[in-house]
Parts: structure tokens; sequence; C-alpha cells
């Protein structure tokens, strides 16, 4: 059985994020919620996170426009605009570690994930890179729950990322736990190890498989 970390991407979102407090509340479960800076512009977003924080979640920064992957643009301006102008949007409601997710586009890991100018913000900023390692496609249709049995199968640790932007996530997400539960698998808050390579700006491992050359 897996020790399983819930993450939720994107948001706040003013009809999902609150469905999905409610579904962890009722479960006594607590998880990261990774948002996008320019979600916190909009009247009543920051409540959302000001709750997850009062109830045990962590938050993070999931870039500020949510655009495209740091490592297509080289720039230190993007850097700066992504990872910064987010973290000045979430303030004091970040996790102390100032977790910092990358946008994948679509979830994938490779050398689009991050820009060298993006690194030197993170070390420079003592950010801590929470990466994932099952990413079920919540967006893409209803068939999320079954692949991310599929891809937690046969783990020892999982880091899942799923969104709270997703209405079906949003509505499915106590039949998912439900199924985990059922499974026999632990829902932890802890990031696993081998999805952090930086924490508080401490680079742990290479990074050249996610850095754009």
């Amino acid at each position: 059985m897996a020790r399983v970390t819930l993450s939720f991407d994107n948001g706040p979102d003013l009809e999902g994020t609150p469905r999905v407090l409610d579904a962890l509340a009722a479960r006594g479960l607590r998880t990261t919620f990774f948002a996008v800076g320019r979600r916190l512009e909009r009247p009543g977003a920051r409540a959302l996170l000001e709750r997850a924080r009062r109830e045990g979640h962590w938050i993070g920064n999931h870039s500020y426009s949510h655009g495209t992957p740091l490592g297509r643009d080289p720039s230190f301006e993007a850097a700066a605009r992504e990872i910064d102008g987010a973290q000045a949007l979430l303030g004091e409601l970040v996790h102390e570690d100032l977790p910092f997710r990358p946008f994948g586009g679509g979830g994938r890991l490779d050398r689009n994930l991050l820009s060298r100018a993006a690194l030197a913000r993170l070390v420079a900023g003592r950010h801590t890179l929470v990466l994932w390692s099952c990413v079920p496609g919540d967006w893409v249709d209803a068939g999320w729950i079954d692949r991310a049995l599929t891809e937690i199968g046969g783990r020892r640790e999982a880091l899942v990322v799923l969104h709270d932007t997703v209405a079906d996530t949003a509505a499915r997400l106590p039949e998912f736990l439900d199924v985990l539960e059922t499974a026999g698998h632990e829902i932890a808050q802890a990031w696993p190890e081998d999805c952090v390579p930086i924490r508080r700006g401490a680079v742990r491992r290479p990074l050249d498989a996610w850095i754009a050359d």
C-alpha cells in the first residue's frame, strides 16, 4: 500500500475550492493548495486560501499566470514575474518552506519545466521546489480516478496532482477518498522526498533533466 499525498493546483476557485475543502474537512485530511497568483485578484479568492490555511492546509506558489512553462522563456523578467509576482500576492499565506510548483504544461516533467533564471530565483528566494509523481488528468475526462489508482499502484509513495478548478474533481473527491481508504492507502500531507529536489533554496540533487539549455 502507498503513502499518498494529495495536492490541488490552479485555484483558488470560488465554486470548486470550497467543495474540496469540505470533503477534506469531513475526513480530517490536509493537503497543499498550489495557487495561481492572478486568481487572487478576483473578489473572494483570498478568503478561500485563508480558510484553507486555518484548516491546516499548506499553501504554495503555482506561478503568477500559469501561462507558458518557465523553460520556454529563459528571461529573468519571466522568472521574476511568475515566481516573485505570485509570491507577493500570496504573502503570509504561503507555507514557511515557500513551496513553488512550476507549470508543467499537462503534467510533463521535462526541460520545459524551468529556465536557468527560474532556478536562480528559486535558490535566491530560498524556495522549495515541489514536483509530482502522479498526474491522472482530472481535467481530461471522468476516468481520472481509475488512472490515479493505476499510477499509485506499485508505488511506496505518490504525490498526486489534482485541480480544485475542475468541477468533476470537486464533485467526486469524496468518492476518490473513499476508494483510497478502501484500498488501504495512507493519505498524508508531507511531500515525498523524491518530489522535492530543492528545499529552502538548497539544491539536493541534479536538475538538468528539468532545465532548458
